[in-house]
């Protein structure tokens, strides 16, 4: 699990990534010194729940992905069985290549053994 995520980190422009589950409990993590790997956990959880919700309530269909831009950095996010993949970003990336490398990681995430058996 850890490859993945230091691979996923050597994409240009990702300062972290990090695994979580729903309920906000960290799997994995490389995140770095600066950022908390609770702090993000947490919130990471608690987005892709009202996001869920308010996808339902919508009827519009289920969630894909999630991103937030703030000044200083992205924040991207998307769900598979095994929780929430959570990747922190410069402010200035490239989108397309960040969800393509997002969606390998997960792939990869999916695949592995010590999380199938």
């Amino acid at each position: 699990m850890y490859e993945v995520l230091a691979e996923l980190n050597r994409t240009n422009g990702i300062k972290g990534s990090m695994l979580v589950g729903v309920d906000g409990i960290i799997v994995a993590a490389d995140l770095g010194n600066e950022l908390e790997d609770d702090t993000v956990g947490a919130l990471a959880a608690s987005i892709i729940t009202a996001v869920k919700k308010a996808l339902s309530r919508l009827g519009i269909g289920l969630l894909k992905h999630v991103m937030i831009e703030a000044d200083n950095g992205k924040i991207f996010l998307a769900e598979n069985q095994f929780g929430i993949l959570v990747v922190m970003t410069d402010s200035e990336v490239n989108i397309g290549l960040i969800r393509l490398e997002m969606k390998s990681a997960l792939n990869k995430i999916q695949n592995s053994p010590a999380l199938v058996s």
